[in-house]
C-alpha cells in the first residue's frame, strides 16, 4: 500500500526538514434515470450509474489486507461526473467564491504538531509557508519503502503551480486539478450542489457494470494497457518509458471510457471519496453480510499512519502507479490520505443523488 503513505511521508519529510533547518539554522453518451414511464436526463457532464449489488474488495493476489475480506454491498442509483474535475472547472469555482485551497494557506504549527512524533521541535517560520508535495524522480533504483526519496515538500506548489512556484497551468486547462485536499474537494462539490462519492459508489462505478473487472477497462493485463490509462510504465521511480504518452497528468478523456462512460477511473490522479478511512473497515462490513449504501466508519483508523487519524479514502491510482509499487489502478485498491494533505497526483470528481418524483 505504498501509495497510501503520502500523508505519513509528508509529515516525515517535513520532520526531517525541521531537523535539518535547526541544525543549519469524447462526446458524452446519453444517460438517463428511469422510474416507470418517467425519464430524467442526466445533469450536464454526468452519467447515470444504476443501482446494484456487488462484491466489494480485493479480487486477486495483489490485494492488500485492507481490501479484504470481500463482502457484499448494495448501492442506490446516482449520477457521476464523466471526468475528474479539471483546472478550468476549478478555476471557475475559485474566481466566483474567492476560495483559497489548503495548499495555499500558511501551515499552522499548533495543528501540525499533533500529527508528528511527540517532542518534534517547532520549525522556523520560513518553513511554515504554503506548499505541497511534488514528485521528483530518482536517479536510479531505490528502496521502494523510502517514499521520502521521490517526494519533495515544495513551497509555492498548489493547484495553480503543480510543479512548484515557477510552473503554471496555462497549457493544462483540460487536465485534472491537483494539490487538492479533502476540504477543497468538498467545498467544490457543495458549490456545484453535488457531493463526493462514497467508496462503495466509486468502486461500483469503476467496475463499469461488470463486477468481475479487475481494472476499469476490464481485465486486460497491465502490460497490454498502455493505451487504456495514464500510469507509470518502466521502472518506478526513476525510469518512465512514457508508453502512455504522459509523464504526469493527461488531459481528461485521453483514454477510452469504461462501461458506464466514465473516463480515467484508473490512473491519472487519485480521487477523494467521502468516507473516512479505516484499515479494518471491510471486516466490519463483512460481518453485516450485506450493507446498503455504506458511508464509512465514524472514526479513521489508519494503521499505516499512527500520527494521522483524520484519513479519508482515495481511489483509482495515478500517473505514478505501477505494479511493482502500488497497482492503484485496480478497482478494488484503496488508500488512506490525511484530509489536509495534497500532492500533484491527487484530485477528485463529484456525484449527485438521483431524485425522481
Amino acid at each position: 500500500m505504498r501509495c497510501s503513505y503520502l500523508s505519513v511521508m509528508a509529515k516525515t519529510f517535513l520532520y526531517f526538514i525541521i531537523l535539518i533547518s535547526l541544525l543549519a539554522c469524447n462526446s458524452e453518451r446519453p444517460s438517463v434515470a428511469r422510474k416507470g414511464s418517467l425519464v430524467v436526463e442526466s445533469p450536464k457532464g454526468m452519467v447515470y450509474i444504476p443501482e446494484g449489488t456487488y462484491q466489494q474488495g480485493g479480487k486477486t493476489d495483489q490485494a492488500d489486507k485492507n481490501e479484504l475480506p470481500r463482502h457484499q454491498v448494495t448501492v442506490s442509483a446516482f449520477y457521476m461526473d464523466v471526468t475528474e474535475v479539471t483546472n478550468d472547472q476549478f478555476r471557475e469555482f475559485v474566481e466566483e467564491t474567492k476560495y483559497e485551497t489548503v495548499a495555499e494557506r500558511k501551515l499552522d504549527w499548533e495543528v501540525l504538531k499533533t500529527q508528528v512524533p511527540p517532542g518534534t521541535p517547532a520549525p522556523p517560520d520560513s518553513l511554515l509557508q504554503p506548499g505541497a508535495l511534488v514528485f521528483k524522480p530518482t536517479d536510479g533504483p531505490v528502496n521502494l519503502d523510502r517514499y521520502d526519496l521521490w517526494w519533495e515538500w515544495t513551497i509555492g506548489a498548489d493547484w495553480q503551480h503543480p510543479s512548484g512556484p515557477d510552473s503554471d497551468i496555462s497549457t493544462l486547462s483540460n487536465h485534472p486539478v491537483v494539490h487538492i485536499a479533502y476540504e477543497d474537494a468538498v467545498r467544490y462539490c457543495q458549490w456545484q450542489n453535488k457531493r463526493l462519492p462514497t467508496e462503495a459508489e466509486w468502486e461500483w462505478a469503476a467496475n463499469g457494470g461488470d463486477d468481475g473487472n479487475k481494472y476499469p477497462w476490464g481485465s486486460d493485463p497491465i502490460s497490454e494497457a498502455n493505451n487504456k490509462a495514464n500510469f507509470w510504465q518502466g521502472i518506478f521511480p526513476y525510469k518512465n518509458t512514457l508508453k502512455d504518452g504522459y509523464a504526469t497528468t493527461a488531459p481528461v478523456k485521453s483514454y477510452p471510457a469504461n462501461g458506464y462512460g466514465l473516463y480515467d477511473m484508473g490512473g491519472n490522479v487519485w480521487e477523494w471519496c467521502a468516507d473516512r478511512f479505516a484499515s479494518d473497515y471491510y471486516k466490519v462490513l463483512n460481518r453485516q453480510q450485506n450493507t446498503t449504501n455504506p458511508v464509512g466508519p465514524k472514526v479513521s483508523r489508519n494503521l499505516e499512519d499512527p500520527y494521522g487519524q483524520n484519513s479519508y479514502v482515495i481511489k483509482g491510482g495515478s500517473f505514478l502507479c505501477n505494479d511493482s509499487y502500488c497497482s492503484g489502478y485496480r478497482v478494488a485498491r484503496r488508500a488512506g490520505k490525511d484530509a489536509d494533505s495534497g500532492s500533484n497526483h491527487t484530485g477528485f470528481r463529484c456525484v449527485q443523488d438521483v431524485q425522481l418524483q
